[in-house]
């Protein structure tokens, strides 16, 4: 009887710690447990530290940015679920709950330029608290963007007007959904280090991406990043939730395993050079692709000829 007794108590504590960390199988509103057992393998887990790599080991190298387009089919995994579910949340929605309710992650601001991927501005509060209600409100208007609407007068529900009889707006942020991402986008490094004789890669950024819209038609306009992410920071926070398994419910992996596993498909649309450009500029459409490809070519055929067969 005792050790029954036991047991219930440690599932009822088991399942109220992990109801604190959403897309755990338990419901965060009630404690309930969503499933047959509790799913203690991922939320619990610690991150994999990455082979220790010195600057003499590595003889050859070289920085690329990729695009992932959620629209493939293979990286729908990162898109949904679009609202959260009880075991599963987006990616977006990750960044969202590390960032704004955990606080673990520093966003870096792009600087009004969208070019700037060096993570050096980033957002934080000026006296060192993250509960600061300015700092939170600055925090979530990277999530969003600015939206006008009539001001509305509380005590008679009719807009309020100006003296020429003009209706006042109010100025608010409307928060991104997983819906609004359409790809992220990722930097990372390439080497070969010669101490373990492999080709090997790092993820060093990730930028969620959005359409860009006339506020005032709505009018898509072009696409833009809203703010880069350190990537070793969030593994930190990747590692704790589940991406969907479509074979098998039981083995799921998380997000930093995915991104480790190179489980998503891309393409490059940037390589280290010297005038820093694109490849747009001097390719478009297929031509891009192709150029992407011979990039993605150039690197496997260094490692490739490296060997003697």
């Amino acid at each position: 009887m005792k050790k029954i007794i036991l047991l219930i108590s440690s599932v009822v504590i088991s399942a109220t710690l992990f109801a604190q960390l959403p897309g755990s199988g338990v419901s965060t509103q009630s404690g309930v447990l969503d499933g047959v057992y509790i799913q203690e393998h991922i939320p619990t887990k610690r991150v994999v530290q990455y082979p220790h790599l010195r600057e003499a080991d590595v003889m050859w190298g070289k920085r690329v940015w990729r695009v992932i387009d959620l629209r493939e089919k293979m990286n729908h995994k990162l898109y949904y679920p679009l609202e959260p579910l009880s075991d599963r949340l987006s990616l977006f929605e990750v960044i969202r709950y590390g960032a704004i309710d955990q606080g673990s992650l520093t966003v870096y601001d792009l600087n009004l330029t969208d070019l700037d991927d060096k993570f050096r501005f980033p957002v934080r509060p000026a006296n060192g608290n993250i509960s600061d209600v300015e700092f939170r409100k600055l925090l979530k208007s990277k999530f969003g963007y600015e939206q006008r609407k009539d001001s509305i007068d509380p005590a008679t529900d009719e807009p309020v007007v100006d003296d020429n009889g003009d209706v006042l707006k109010v100025t608010y942020i409307e928060e991104y959904t997983s819906r609004d991402i359409v790809r992220y986008e990722i930097k990372e490094d390439w080497f070969f280090d010669k101490q373990r004789s492999v080709l090997d890669v790092r993820i060093i950024g990730i930028a969620p991406v959005v359409y860009a819209k006339n506020p005032e038609t709505l009018e898509i306009v072009g696409m833009k990043k809203l703010f880069w992410l350190y990537f070793p920071e969030c593994r930190y926070v990747f590692q704790n939730f589940f991406v969907y398994n479509p074979d098998n419910d039981a083995q799921r992996m998380s997000f930093d395993d995915l991104f480790w596993k190179r489980e998503f498909s891309s393409f490059i649309y940037k390589e280290s050079n010297v005038f820093d450009r694109t490849v747009s500029p001097n390719y478009e459409g297929l031509d891009a692709l192709l150029e992407s490809e011979r990039i993605r070519n150039e690197m496997f055929t260094f490692e490739h000829d490296l060997w003697h067969f």
